[in-house]
Formats: structure tokens, C-alpha cells, sequence
């Protein structure tokens, strides 16, 4: 039952996370990225913690381990993912971000051969790491029907890499920056293997990560203001409840019961589900370049852990 439960995750962690990128579109045209970010976290963190009080099941951090996961969660997962992919979503369109955002798995592999077996990068996983970066290359390339001006609420910080790199191109290489920061604090979170449960050291690091995103907010010189709209507030909403409280509790769940390296996967399902709503509500499409960089992200993922998909592939079989 346990592995039909996981399949269950994984779905609704896939629709979650792939329909975010095209709410955080929508939020973005009338709400600056980090306050929007931190208004994300704040409903997600009242949610789970609201929601687990109301069912008995809200455990308080009590060891060291519990207050290292919650910290590394937010700081990770929370504040470094979602500072970065919200920049990069100013500039890219979310079907682009996804589909950089599917490199997780591969930068994974890599921060577990570091961090948890001591081992060290072996050659094959280089090879797998270098096409998943040339995925991302090809997805970074300038457009030609690209925006030519930085977009409204562009930090001027990042004009100078604007002029050089190009919209898509600046915005895949902040997406790729939330990858990084994804990648490290899943394999960081394995090694800490805190005692708390999983759904409370999400709601924990959901609050604690707002904290941190609304003080980089009030640091950048964003200008505090309340969602209007009714579309704004469909953005917000989603991302807060369905995005953060039951993405991010299905996606702890996951890393906890089978480990970053399934867990990560679900960074293969989401583009599609991110390229039919951005289809549908936004009326976007994926150039050949960003499907040809998907495919190298793919093989890279693939030539890293081919043994491990061979086996789960007996196991389907069977």
C-alpha cells in the first residue's frame, strides 16, 4: 500500500508544483517577487500549523536535530529556492523555469556523492552533471522575441546581466540558483535525519523562511502592499495553500519515506503540467531549444543513475 501512497505523493506534488509556475506568473505582474514569496509562506505556514493543532499532531522542535532540519529547511527549501526561481520568473515564463527547474535531480546526485557517501564525484556522475548543464545552456540561449528592457520591479542590481545574458537567459540562471539551493538543502536535510515528523518540520520552516523572505523584502526596498484583484488573489492563494502547505507537506513526506533521490524526481513531471496551464491560462509555449535542453537534462539524469532506474523498472515489472 505504502508504494501505491508514494505514487499518490508524487502526483499531487507533480500538479502542485506545475501549476505554481504559472500562478507565480500571475502574482507577479501586480505583486514585487520576495513580498510575494513571503505572502506565500505565511498562508502555507498558518495552513499546516493550523491544520495539524486542529488535528493533535503538531510536535514542537525538542532536540537539536529537529531545530538543525527546521533552519536548513528554511533557509534551503524555503528562502534560497523561492528568492531565486521568483527573480527568475520576472524575466523567463514559467514553462522555461520548469523546465531548469527539472536539473534537480541531477544536481542531487551530485551534493549525495559529496555530502552522504564521502565518495566524491565519479566519472560517469560528471558526465551526467555536464548534460544536465548543458540543458540548461540551451534553454538559456537569448530569444529573439525576448523582452528587450529589464521588467517592471527588475532589481537594477541585475541590469548589467540583463544586458548580457538576455531575459531568458538571466532568468534561467536565478531559476538554476533555486535549483542549487533545492538540491543541496534535500541531500543536507538526509544527513540531519531529525526525530520531528515530516509535516511538522514543514510548517516550522515554512514560518521561519517567511520571517527570513519578508526581512529581504523589507531589505531590497520593496513597497509593502495588500494583494488586490481578484486573479492576484487566486495567485497568492494557490501558491500559499496548494503549492506550499500540501506541495512542500507531500514533498517532505516523500524525501522522508523513500529519500531525495525519489523525492527529486517529481522535477520530470512537473514541466508538463507546467507547459499545459501556461498553455491554457497564459498562452505560452516551449521553444524546441527548451524541449532539446529537457532531453539533455534528462540523459544527464539517466547516465547518474541508470543501475537505480533499472532496478525500479524490475520492480514495476514484477
Amino acid at each position: 500500500m505504502s508504494r501505491y501512497q508514494d505514487a499518490g505523493l508524487f502526483v499531487v506534488l507533480a500538479v502542485a508544483w506545475g501549476a505554481g509556475f504559472s500562478a507565480i506568473e500571475v502574482g507577479l505582474q501586480t505583486i514585487r517577487p520576495i513580498l510575494f514569496a513571503s505572502f506565500r509562506f505565511d498562508i502555507g505556514a498558518v495552513v499546516t500549523l493550523g491544520a495539524l493543532a486542529a488535528l493533535g499532531r503538531l510536535d514542537l522542535p525538542r532536540t537539536r536535530a529537529d531545530w538543525q532540519a527546521i533552519f536548513v529547511a528554511a533557509a534551503f527549501l524555503v528562502f534560497g529556492n523561492v528568492f531565486f526561481l521568483f527573480f527568475g520568473q520576472l524575466y523567463t515564463s514559467g514553462s522555461i523555469a520548469s523546465v531548469v527547474y527539472s536539473l534537480n535531480p541531477v544536481l542531487t546526485v551530485g551534493f549525495a556523492a559529496l555530502l552522504l557517501s564521502g565518495d566524491g564525484l565519479t566519472p560517469r556522475d560528471v558526465v551526467g552533471i555536464l548534460l544536465g548543464l548543458v540543458g540548461v545552456v540551451l534553454i538559456a540561449r537569448p530569444s529573439p522575441t525576448a523582452a528587450t528592457e529589464p521588467p517592471a520591479g527588475a532589481p537594477g542590481v541585475l541590469d548589467g546581466a540583463f544586458e548580457l545574458l538576455g531575459a531568458d537567459g538571466l532568468g534561467a540562471a536565478l531559476v538554476f540558483c533555486a535549483v542549487i539551493a533545492v538540491a543541496a538543502g534535500s541531500v543536507l536535510l538526509r544527513r540531519v535525519d531529525a526525530p520531528m515528523a515530516s509535516l511538522p518540520t514543514t510548517g516550522w520552516a515554512m514560518g521561519l523562511g517567511a520571517i527570513m523572505l519578508h526581512a529581504a523584502s523589507l531589505g531590497l526596498g520593496e513597497p509593502i502592499v495588500v494583494p488586490s484583484g481578484t486573479w492576484t488573489w487566486v495567485a497568492v492563494g494557490y501558491v500559499g495553500v496548494v503549492a506550499s502547505s500540501v506541495g512542500y507537506g507531500a514533498y517532505f513526506t516523500l524525501m522522508r519515506r523513500r529519500g531525495p533521490f525519489t523525492a527529486n524526481l517529481v522535477s520530470y513531471a512537473v514541466p508538463p503540467v507546467a507547459a499545459v496551464t501556461g498553455w491554457a491560462l497564459l498562452d505560452e509555449a516551449l521553444p524546441p531549444a527548451a524541449v532539446a535542453g529537457f532531453g539533455c537534462i534528462l540523459a544527464g539524469f539517466l547516465v547518474l543513475n541508470r543501475k537505480a532506474v533499472g532496478e525500479e523498472i524490475r520492480r514495476l515489472r514484477a
